[in-house]
């Protein structure tokens, strides 16, 4: 009998159990809202909340911030309170209004057009919010045909959301574009709805007067510049399409996570990325915040910092200078030369020899980046395309720029011997159906004569490299060319444009018939820098750097070092890094430095008269390069082209020329002479030697004739 009475008391026992757990359930069903059945009496919600982490700060070598972060907020609805909310339509389309009337933009990833023939957007999303659609279409609480078609779509969902039948389509459209919002937060794992991003104070203020149930206020950033220099090479950040989508959901991104575009923000974006974190937010019915905590392990977590190899200071010098340069180029009250009026687009690099971090990496014409996104049509439509970057993606004839690449291959191939001396004749007539000339006798009938290698490099005389072109094979000359680093890449970290070097293959792959055939007359153009060769101004900075190593090519890079997000250590450092050697003996690279120095040192030299010599209005008229304890060692390139535009004019030097640090080129489209750009060149190396800091230098007007 005791034995029947404790199972009785131990069955009664279990059966309590039971119904305490089942009431927990239903408690913690009530408790915790579902958007899918009544929950009028509903009295807290528990919803995930993203919240922003800031991504990381983009600064030149010396810590100066070129890209940060601003403060922000954005509007964010909590959708369990809005969806329980009286009137949730009416709330929807007065706030829809109120954003029409103040011009904002909010965020609307409903796949049909927001007026009427209604028709699906769904080419202009991701693979994963076209999956988010399909979701939504087969949920239970919806149950609509996949292969539904829009208007349908939209009269059905008129009906589901019991949306007035009085509204206009367009209004319904829109509260059906929100209500879907809403309720892809049921059917996903997306997290809370962002309503508008970034909204500035004063709609903030106006748009919080509505009070519209379950609208909450997120502390957020946005990307800043800090500067409206280096346009061409910052970047910018932007949603992801599917390609990014497919790439950056293996790296644990959120499907609408903002990337680097472009730029900087683009090639380092998995340095500068910030990790998001998870936030649990209870709320009761009219949004009051009950409690909020983040998730075990899921905090926020900021970007890192990128410094950059740029030089902020410098950057400002070139691209002041090169604008200027240009300015002046086209106004015919100040250039009167006659020459260079049709001048169109240019670039400068600045290397450091040693290492290949790029110091300056400017385009012209440029503009702010600030702008961008307010002026986008404008900047796209201006004159001569400011959007593109000509230091990296324009490929251009380098002209007797690339002269140093055919002396070394002559020497090294034991073609030309070290001071020997070549009669310039004026006119090459060796073949009777190619006879290019040289210009000194094509502009006047003069020659210049015996040249040896120092007087061909300072003179620029295309005869004594129609010479050494002859002797050479095109395998000969082209090793060489590869191994300078012309129409290779670089290594930057950026999207580049690589060119191509002279020789059968790439003429074969431009041209057809006949016209492809590679001929003697070609190589013999090939050795002046003409025929098929195209190469960027970054390719020529670091065939300047590599004539300076004395064969030796370092990687260019943009990256100097990565720190944590507040600066207190440091995650990674770019080391130098070798991508090719060109064994090039010491007789051979007194040579070519010789005849480079001769350039700017001696009195014929081609840029004798611009960078510091007599025309040089800035300086006395002394004949001298003004720092004498600085020697430059250089090379001027003037490239054809059609005769009835300015010839493009390349110039590339080195300092000091003993021991050069840094090397620099530049380029300008139809800016008539190679010489003439050695102006920009001078303000450079005057910032970097002696002056330290742009505020400090004085941009001159250059003085042509």
């Amino acid at each position: 009998m005791e034995r029947i009475s404790k199972f009785r008391a131990f069955l009664l026992m279990a059966l309590f159990l039971v119904v305490l757990v089942l009431f927990s359930f239903k408690l913690f069903g009530l408790q915790v809202g579902q958007t899918n059945t009544n929950i009028s009496n509903v009295t807290t919600y528990s919803t995930i909340t993203r919240v922003k982490a800031a991504r990381g700060d983009i600064t030149d070598r010396n810590g100066n911030i070129l890209v940060g972060n601003r403060a922000s907020y954005d509007l964010v609805f909590n959708h369990y309170v809005i969806i329980s909310s009286d009137n949730t339509n009416e709330s929807l389309v007065k706030l829809i209004d109120k954003c029409g009337e103040l011009g904002i933009k909010y965020n609307d990833h409903f796949p049909v057009t927001r007026t009427r023939p209604f028709e699906y957007t769904l080419d202009n999303y991701s693979a994963a919010w076209r999956g988010y659609f399909q979701s939504f279409l087969s949920d239970d609480w919806c149950g609509l045909d996949s292969d539904i078609t829009a208007p349908l779509l939209i009269q059905k969902l008129r009906e589901v959301y019991k949306i007035p039948s009085d509204w206009s389509d367009e209004d319904a459209r829109a509260v059906i574009g929100l209500r879907y919002e809403l309720d892809l937060r049921n059917v996903t794992n997306l997290s809370s709805y962002i309503f508008i991003e970034d909204v500035s104070d004063e709609h903030l203020a106006v748009i919080l007067e509505l009070n519209v149930p379950g609208l909450m206020v997120e502390a957020s950033t946005v990307r800043e510049y800090h500067t409206k220099y280096a346009a061409h090479i910052l970047g910018s950040v932007g949603a992801m399409d599917t390609a990014d989508w497919e790439y950056y959901k293996e790296k644990g991104y959120a499907m609408d996570a903002y990337i680097g575009q472009s730029g900087f923000e683009e090639a380092f974006e998995l340095e500068l990325h910030a990790v998001d974190g998870t936030r649990l937010d209870v709320v009761d019915k009219d949004g009051t915040i009950i409690s909020q905590e983040y998730v075990e392990g899921e905090e926020p977590k900021a970007g890192n910092n990128v410094e950059t190899t740029i030089d902020l200071s410098l950057q400002i010098v070139a691209e002041d200078s090169l604008a200027d340069f240009m300015e002046y180029m086209v106004d015919p009250a100040r250039n009167t030369t006659g020459e260079g009026l049709d001048a169109e687009g240019a670039a400068v690099i600045v290397m450091e020899v040693k290492t290949g971090d790029v110091l300056v990496c400017a385009s012209y014409p440029t503009y702010d980046p600030a702008d961008l996104l307010n002026n986008y049509d404008a900047i796209e439509n201006a004159d001569f395309d400011p959007l593109y970057n000509r230091a990296l993606l324009a490929a251009y004839p380098p002209g007797s720029t690339y002269k140093m690449c055919t002396l070394i291959s002559a020497m090294e191939n034991g073609k030309y011997q070290y001071g020997e001396t070549i009669y310039d004749e004026g006119v090459f007539t060796k073949y009777d159906n190619f006879r290019p000339t040289c210009l000194a006798w094509s502009s006047n009938r003069r020659t210049h004569q015996e040249v040896d290698h120092v007087k061909a490099l300072e003179v620029s005389c295309n005869y004594f490299f129609y010479e050494l072109g002859d002797r050479l094979t095109i395998q000969q000359l082209d090793a060489t060319a590869k191994a300078l680093g012309l129409g290779e890449h670089t290594g930057v970290e950026l999207y580049e444009n690589i060119g191509h070097r002279s020789n059968p293959e790439s003429k074969a792959a431009q041209y057809t018939g006949s016209t492809a055939q590679f001929f003697t007359g070609d190589r013999i153009l090939t050795a002046i820098g003409q025929s098929e060769n195209r190469f960027t101004p970054m390719q020529l900075c670091v065939y300047a750097c590599t004539l300076a190593n004395k064969g030796t090519r370092y990687a260019a890079t943009f990256l100097n070092r990565v720190v944590a997000s507040d600066y207190s250590s440091l995650i990674r450092e770019n080391q130098p890094r070798i991508i090719s050697n060109l064994d090039i003996s010491d007789t051979t690279y007194r040579a070519y430095m010789e005849g480079m120095t001769a350039v700017i040192n001696n009195p014929r030299g081609t840029a004798r008269d611009v960078m510091g010599g007599p025309d040089d209005s800035v300086y006395d008229d002394d004949g001298l390069w003004p720092y004498p304890d600085i020697k430059v060692a250089a090379k001027t390139g003037t490239a054809e082209t059609f005769k009835i535009f300015s010839d493009n004019a390349a110039f590339i030097c080195l300092a000091p020329a003993d021991n050069p640090q840094i090397a620099i080129a530049v380029y300008g489209e139809k800016a008539a002479h190679g010489s003439w750009m050695a102006g920009i060149a001078e303000d450079i190396l005057r910032a970097y030697f002696y002056e330290g800091a742009a505020s400090d230098v004085a941009i001159y007007e250059n003085k042509l004739g």
